[in-house]
Formats: structure tokens, C-alpha cells, sequence
């Protein structure tokens, strides 16, 4: 769904109620605690903005549970009128180098906190989880985000995490299978037992071949997997083996965060990988937006206090 799509579909928040009731109970709503299909709907004013206007009792008298539509999801916790999270959700899926905070907070009128947490509550939803193991072609590489140069090669556990206005040079990984989905992480160090031992967690054993460039952490790789080096020094391609692919990600990554967010902390930079791969691996999508919203549904309430705590 395109925004002016959004806006028209989703623009009460009875509407969005309504089609949330219907992406979490299909063939009807049940009790959240019981499993019980007998039950009241009382609709209510809202006295308070964090009140959602449809309830929901159950009439089994051994339970008598009262929710929402949005009781036991990322919604639960959230003051912000659902048609505001619907838009947050259309303007990050059509940002394809990102949406700062402060342009959320533009965009909808609210606060900048109000804006930055909601932000991170959808990147959480696109956390993709375990996915299966890549086969085929498949392209590795390292690069490092954020500070200056001279960090680059320092251990990550070593470096003091500073807050979310801070950042130093951090290395990450990532893996493609080409024609397939791309994955991204942080990463301690760029040394070989990092980024082998992630390869041969995440690549499977029968994939057709494995290429990286010369970095001196690949070695030892083709013990368990064909392993092609290109060498950026004297070439960017020999026919098929190339890293085009998973570069073409960084690049994206860092206008993304160079452009975008500016400055992005250690303890956070996994979530935006998150939101870049989620993004990049269903850019063909044209459901897309529907399936964050079940993501969304399905992920329980993240507390403000963990976003900002020092853990």
C-alpha cells in the first residue's frame, strides 16, 4: 500500500480497530485467556487517549477477561491514536534510505520521543528471526559503519557504548544468497573465527559457492565450502564471482545512516540492520504493509526503559 492508500483506509481509528480485529481473529474473535467464542463487544468513549474504544468481555463466568484488540501486542502499551501508527508504518516501508526520528515526529505532529520510541517498536516487529540456511551462490562480506577511520580495527567489546547520539566505528557482516534474501549483524571483530564461524552457521554445506574478498578473516573457509576470493585491488568482477550484490546493501546501509539518522549507538545498530534487510528483502512486495501489521500484532510490548537503559 502506497501512503495516500493508508491515509484513505485507515484514517479513524475505528477503521483501524476494525481491521485489526480481523488480522488477529480471522473466523472470529476468541478469548485471549480462555480460548472462549462467547463474549460481549461493548463499544465505549475514550476519556483518556490511551483508552482503545472497542472492548471485548469473555462470558465464560470462570474467566470473565476484558480486552482489546490490541491487548498482548506492540499496541498495547502505546498513547498514539493507531492512525498515526498506521502512517508511521507506511512512511518507513516507502523510506528506502530510512526515516529519522525527527522527520517521524514532522510528519505526525507528535513529540520527539513520542516519535524515536514508536520507531524503534516497528523496527523490533521486522527482526526477522531464524531463517533458513543460504544456498547457491552466496556472497560474504564485512565493512564498518559509523566514526572515524582510525577506530576501525578496534574489538568492539572494548569500546565504551555511548548513548543514541553517539557513535564510534563498528564492524558489521553480512551474507547474501543471490537472487535471495540478504541478512546483517553487528559484529565483535572482523577476525577469522567471527566471520568464518558465521558463515558456516548460516551457509549451508551443500551451497554452490561462497565469495568473498581477500580479507585475511576468510581463510580457511574452503575446509567446509567452495570458496571463490575476488580481489578489489585488480578487479570488481570475474564473471559470477563478485560481491556486488551484499555492497550494493552497505551502500544503501550507510546513505541510510549517514543521510538519514546521522549518528546511531552500539546498542541499537542490530535493530537498524534489521529494518534495512527487512526492507531490501521485500522491495518486490506489494503486501508488504500488511505483513508488518501482522508482525506488529504478533510482537509483545517493548518498554521504553529497555530502549534506554545502559543493558
Amino acid at each position: 500500500m502506497n501512503l495516500i492508500d493508508v491515509t484513505k483506509a485507515f484514517s479513524t481509528e475505528e477503521a483501524c480497530l476494525e481491521f485489526l480485529e480481523h488480522l488477529r481473529w480471522p473466523a472470529g474473535v476468541r478469548c485471549l485467556k480462555c480460548d472462549g467464542d462467547k463474549l460481549s463487544r461493548i463499544e465505549r468513549k475514550s476519556r483518556t487517549k490511551n483508552k482503545r474504544t472497542r472492548l471485548f468481555q469473555c462470558l465464560n463466568p470462570e474467566c470473565k477477561y476484558q480486552f482489546t484488540p490490541t491487548t498482548g501486542t506492540i499496541f498495547a502499551d502505546s498513547h498514539l491514536p493507531l492512525t498515526k501508527w498506521f502512517l508511521a508504518i507506511g512512511l518507513m516501508l516507502n523510506a528506502k534510505k530510512g526515516l529519522s526520528a525527527k522527520q517521524m515526529q514532522r510528519d505526525l505532529g507528535t513529540g520527539y520521543q513520542t516519535a524515536w520510541y514508536l520507531c524503534h517498536r516497528i523496527r523490533k516487529a521486522m527482526e526477522e528471526g531464524q531463517l533458513p540456511m543460504l544456498t547457491g551462490v552466496v556472497e560474504a562480506d564485512e565493512t564498518y559503519v559509523g566514526g572515524k577511520s582510525r577506530n576501525m580495527h578496534k574489538d568492539v567489546r572494548q569500546r565504551k557504548i555511548t548513548g543514541t547520539g553517539g557513535m564510534d566505528k563498528f564492524p558489521v557482516f553480512g551474507m547474501v544468497q543471490r537472487g535471495g534474501k540478504v541478512e546483517a549483524y553487528s559484529v565483535p571483530n572482523v577476525r577469522k573465527e567471527v566471520l568464518v564461524g558465521k558463515i558456516r552457521d548460516r551457509v549451508s554445506s551443500d551451497a554452490e559457492v561462497v565469495v568473498t574478498d581477500e580479507w585475511c578473516g576468510y581463510s580457511g573457509l574452503n575446509a567446509t565450502h567452495r570458496h571463490e576470493v575476488i580481489n578489489h585491488i585488480r578487479e570488481w568482477a570475474r564473471g559470477a564471482v563478485h560481491t556486488n550484490t551484499i555492497e550494493n546493501f552497505w551502500s544503501l546501509f550507510k546513505r541510510g545512516l549517514m543521510g538519514s539518522f546521522h549518528k546511531v549507538s552500539l546498542k541499537h545498530l542490530n535493530r537498524y540492520l534489521a529494518e534495512f534487510t527487512y526492507r531490501f528483502n521485500r522491495r518486490e512486495d506489494a503486501d508488504i504493509f500488511l505483513q508488518t501489521l501482522v508482525r506488529l500484532v504478533g510482537t509483545s510490548v517493548m518498554p521504553y526503559e529497555n530502549l534506554v537503559s545502559d543493558n
